[in-house]
């Protein structure tokens, strides 16, 4: 008796805006995952459950044209899918990268990590293991990507992820070779939010257990077999019921070199408020890569929560969702980049 009024009386003592748990957090305005997530919570599903049936939701809905079929479509015009879900209790992690023909992406990398002892499965294999599963296989191209592709062949192949190579990327279409002299070329700018939102889940349930997760097609026009940092272990997310999760969106190629989820969740481990884990994880990739457009989630054990980002021009504020015991609908949160 005396524990449950410590606990009541502590939980009330939370910062406005700051609940308990159970609490879901996800990238972007993707109300129709938050709610999703929140109602398997909610209907006894586990953290696991609930951030595949989140990151399912965005697939099914092609979220902003970055998630899921028909979208994103790479320099070949296929798209392909990236994505992972980890348990923060037994630290299992299954990520799937370059899959083709199967659009429930989380559902497959579920599968990795529940159905083989490896973590991560990619390209024509990561396919034709989801097929062997049972997963049905679809063609994963629209009109709408067919036609992103046609309008980026008119104009000569621009903007792509080419730098050193000739004919000159910046002006043309390959196929391409590398210069006989090497030219360092400055890394090209890609600041533009529609072809990096991928959607980054986090889920606490009732008891603390903690889960992560994400789902992407990736950059649009990517170099076939691209990968960036949603399926990467504590680049895209991470999760530890001892300490929290984090999740990630951006410029993949840029973040994943520092781990940046990792990092949050390692910080929060040692006591960090969950927006200055998420503001130190981002301040350090600004380090290097000043211009990089990305942001980062995070919440710890008790259900506290927040969000940073990097300032860019086009991109002042973060927008990420959050569902708990405050509302009976998800809550449109925004932070202010820095």
């Amino acid at each position: 008796m005396l524990i449950s009024l410590l606990i009541s009386a502590l939980t009330s003592l939370l910062p406005l805006g700051q609940t308990s748990l159970p609490v879901v957090i996800n990238t972007w305005p993707f109300k129709n995952a938050t709610a999703a997530a929140w109602g398997t919570l909610q209907s006894g599903g586990s953290a696991l459950d609930a951030v595949e049936r989140g990151c399912t939701r965005c697939e099914v809905e092609q979220c902003d044209g970055s998630v899921g079929y028909g979208g994103s479509p790479d320099e070949s015009g296929e798209t392909t899918l990236d994505a992972m879900i980890m348990n923060g209790d037994t630290m299992e992690v299954g990520a799937v990268a370059d899959l083709r023909r199967i659009k429930n992406a989380i559902g497959v990398a579920r599968a990795v990590m529940e159905l083989t002892d490896h973590t991560l499965l990619v390209g024509e294999s990561a396919s034709v293991f989801a097929e062997n599963m049972g997963f049905v296989a679809e063609d994963l191209t629209t009109n709408k990507s067919m036609n992103i592709f046609s309008q980026w062949l008119k104009g000569n192949c621009q903007p792509n992820y080419r730098k050193n190579v000739f004919p000159d990327p910046s002006q043309s279409c390959g196929p391409y070779k590398p210069r006989a002299t090497l030219k360092q070329n400055k890394r090209a700018q890609h600041a533009n939010t529609r072809s990096h939102d991928t959607i980054g889940m986090i889920v606490l349930d009732q008891d603390g257990h903690v889960a992560a997760g994400t789902s992407t097609n990736g950059l649009t026009h990517k170099v076939p077999g691209r990968v960036g940092d949603s399926p990467i272990i504590g680049a895209g997310a991470y999760a530890d019921s001892s300490a929290g999760g984090a999740a990630a969106t951006g410029d993949g190629d840029v973040m994943m070199r520092f781990l940046p989820s990792y990092l949050a969740v390692e910080l929060m481990r040692t006591g960090a408020d969950p927006s200055a884990a998420c503001k130190t994880a981002i301040s350090r990739i600004k380090r290097h890569y000043s211009e990089f457009f990305g942001a980062i989630i995070c919440a710890n054990t008790t259900g506290h929560y927040g969000a940073a980002c990097n300032k860019v021009p086009g991109f002042p504020q973060f927008h990420y969702m959050v569902s708990n015991s405050e509302s009976d609908t998800p809550l449109l949160k925004s932070v202010d980049c820095f």
